[in-house]
């Protein structure tokens, strides 16, 4: 005699198996360790300090067009 299951639960068990594959494909793709996040972050912190020190002042550009 065949084993009798709940559709339901059949159903659910096939939803939760297809979302662990789908955040399993995330994690790859778009997942950095928390060691990633700070180099990163660190890097664009210095990127912007060095931008800002290359930047003119408004004063230093109109001092020579009066």
């Amino acid at each position: 005699m065949a084993e009798i299951i709940n559709l339901n639960r059949a159903r659910k068990q096939a939803a939760k198996k297809t979302d662990r594959k789908q955040a399993e494909a995330n994690r790859l793709t778009f997942g950095r360790t928390k060691l990633e996040r700070q180099q990163n972050q660190k890097n664009e912190a210095a990127r912007l300090t060095r931008l800002e020190g290359h930047k003119l002042d408004k004063s230093e550009e109109d001092d020579g067009e009066v």
